[in-house]
Formats: structure tokens, sequence, C-alpha cells
């Protein structure tokens, strides 16, 4: 295996799949992949064998769940363009908004298309969970953009509208889904009496090992008891579709000596784990994990290196890590959990390479899907 290279491993794959499904089963719900987190779309074939489709954040994802999906489709913005919107609409089986204004904007849409299109609004159930791990990422933060106040739908005829959307949680268990369906309900319930379908959005940690299923299944359930009106609720989850699936594999290219020792690798915290820069001030930083090492020094690991990337930026440093023995050069590291939001932000900063992609069938078989080279670098630039 030739390093950096993301690695998927299609059994774990399955395994959340498994999971994901029951819950379908159980609930009647039905989940969508959330592309923004994971969209290598040589493994959709197994996946679509379990998921009832995908949710896209714009026009270039809505197209490739289309494409390579083959099921639903429901596309969310903050912002749709003129020019995009008619693609957007060939795509999509369900458009959601962002606000009224965009609502009022292209719901004549309807008329000017073949396809049945359903239509939905992102609320804001003004109930802040996912600030306790990561304020960035909390889109029910104070002055949020995202998503539509009770004050501002009150009065409003919402003509066409089927369905009603929410999105508050970021890796969370159904304790803080919990939190957020009251706030929504006790809000929007007036809103609930007359829609079709409810999307739950993502964040939800289902194949974590201690998330309460259980409590995920009746909170489903005594939803839809409530409204019996409401005929489909979805979720959207996107890390917990690939959660453990996947490995990111760089190597030791130089050691530095010091008080403290440190080890260049073969790929870039800024252009290959950007979301280790933009947590790093936060309650609970995304530091991943080392197979063999730990994040303090221990007894079986002494050797301490802080590791840092290739590329000129100073902050390009993953952090401090402990192994059994000294690290080597050409020494291959493995970096757990790193099939979501991953390959979707990789960048050529500084021109550095871009990963190599693999996957692992369930018969333990490596191939290689993706290999990037200098014209992958050259052509995103002019």
């Amino acid at each position: 295996m030739k390093s950096p290279c993301f690695l998927v491993d299609e059994s774990s794959l399955e395994k959340n799949a498994l999971i994901l499904d029951a819950v379908q089963k159980r609930t009647g719900c039905r989940i969508l992949l959330a592309l923004k987190a994971y969209a290598l779309w040589k493994t959709f074939p197994l996946l679509r064998r379990y998921l009832h489709g995908v949710c896209a954040s714009g026009l270039n994802e809505a197209r490739l769940g289309r494409e390579e999906f083959g099921k639903e489709v429901h596309t969310f913005s903050p912002g749709f363009t003129r020019e995009e919107f008619p693609q957007i609409m060939k795509f999509s089986d369900t458009v959601i908004f962002n606000s009224i204004s965009q609502w009022q904007q292209f719901k004549g849409s309807a008329d000017k298309t073949g396809r049945k299109v359903r239509f939905g609004l992102r609320v804001n159930p003004e109930k802040s969970v996912a600030g306790e791990k990561f304020g960035i990422y909390d889109p029910s933060m104070p002055g949020s953009r995202l998503g539509i106040r009770l004050h501002e739908l009150k009065g409003r005829p919402l003509d066409r509208i089927s369905g009603l959307h929410f999105h508050a949680l970021c890796e969370q268990n159904a304790d803080a889904l919990e939190k957020v369906l009251d706030a929504f309900d006790r809000k929007f319930s007036p809103f609930l009496r007359h829609m079709e379908w409810v999307n739950f959005g993502g964040g939800h940690h289902i194949t974590r090992k201690d998330y309460d299923i259980d409590r995920l299944c009746r909170l489903i359930e005594k939803f839809k008891i409530k409204y019996p009106n409401i005929k489909k609720v979805y979720l959207e989850p996107g890390e917990a579709v690939v959660l453990n699936a996947g490995i990111f594999v760089a190597s030791v290219v130089d050691i530095i000596p010091g008080k403290r020792g440190t080890a260049i690798l073969n790929c870039s915290v800024e252009a290959h784990f950007p979301d280790i820069l933009l947590t790093r001030n936060e309650p609970a930083p995304y530091i991943p994990d080392i197979v063999g090492a730990e994040k303090k020094r221990t007894k079986n690991n002494p050797y301490g290196y802080l590791l840092g990337g290739t590329s000129c930026a100073a902050g390009d440093v993953f952090g401090e890590y402990y192994f059994s023995g000294p690290l080597e050069i050409g020494q291959n590291l493995a970096f757990l959990d790193a099939a979501h939001y991953s390959m979707v932000k990789t960048n050529t900063f500084n021109g550095v390479g871009l990963p190599a992609i693999m996957v692992m069938d369930r018969n333990g078989s490596l191939r290689r899907i993706k290999k990037f080279g200098y014209e992958d670098f050259k052509s995103r630039l002019s």
C-alpha cells in the first residue's frame, strides 16, 4: 500500500448500513446518506441496498446522487441561484429552502418541470446542543444563518410546502435529539399538523457503540403517533454511515531530533485534515487516533513526537503522539476513522498531492480506485 492514501473497508460499511437499516425496519423511517460527509460513489452499490437515498448540498451533489445512487435525492442549500435552480429541480425529488424569500423566489418553478418535486422548509428550533462539542458546527447558535425561526413563519401561507426539516446535531446521541425534537415540536406543532413528511437532519451517531438506538426509535415512533398526517420521517446522517469504516495511511519522511522529537509526514493537515485546524480551539477538538499510538505518555508508549505535515504552513501540525518505540523514516502510520469529512475536504494547497483512494472488499482484497497526479493539481487552477 503506497502512502498517502485513504482506505475504506466495505465490510465495516455494510456493518453500519445494517444497523441503520434495522432502525428503518423498526420505525418505518427513511435514512439518507449525507453526501457532504461521504461521497465515495464507487461504494454506492453497497449502500443503496440499505439506504433510501442521499441528501445533497447543491447542484453537484444532487447530480451525483441522481446518477450514481439512483434513489431519493433531497437537496438543501442556504442559497440557490437562478442559474442552477432548473438543474436542481432536474436532479432532485425534494428541494428544501432555507428562507421564506428563497421559497417565494423559486416556488413557481414547480410549474416549469414535468417532474413531481416536493418542496420543504428548513426551520431553526433554536435549541443549541452541538455547541457542547463543536461551536463552529452548531446550526442553532445565536445569529445562525441556517433555518427559518418561528416568528418568521407565523401568519404565512405555506402553499406547496409539504414538509419541514431541521438539523441541529453534531456527532451526538439520542438524548441530544430528544432535546431538539421537543423544541421543534413545541414551536412548530401548528405547522406540523399540515405536513406530509419531516426530516430530523443529521449529526446522529447511530452506529457508535454507546448510541441509544432504543431511545431513537421511541422518539420516532412517538412523533409518528402524535402526527398521523406525517407519512415519512427522514434522517440524514453522514458520519454514522461510515463511522470507523476507513483509515488514512501516511509515512514518516523525516525525523527532527530535539527535546521533543518531530516527525514529518508525507501528508498535510491543511490539505488533508482541515477539521483538525477548524476545531483546534473547540471544547472537543478533532485529534484523530493512530494505530498503536497514545495522545499521552504512558509506560508502554514513552516515545513522544510532534507529527507535522509537509506543507510550509507553520501550523501544519497533527499534534503530539506517543509510541512504543522510536519512529523510523519510511514507517507507515494509520490514522483511524478517516472516511468521513476527509476525502470530501482534501485540497492541493502548497502543491501537496491528493491521497490515493483504496477499497478493501468483503473478501479482504485491496483495490485502488483513484490515483491523483500533477494534472489534477494543474487543472484546478486554469
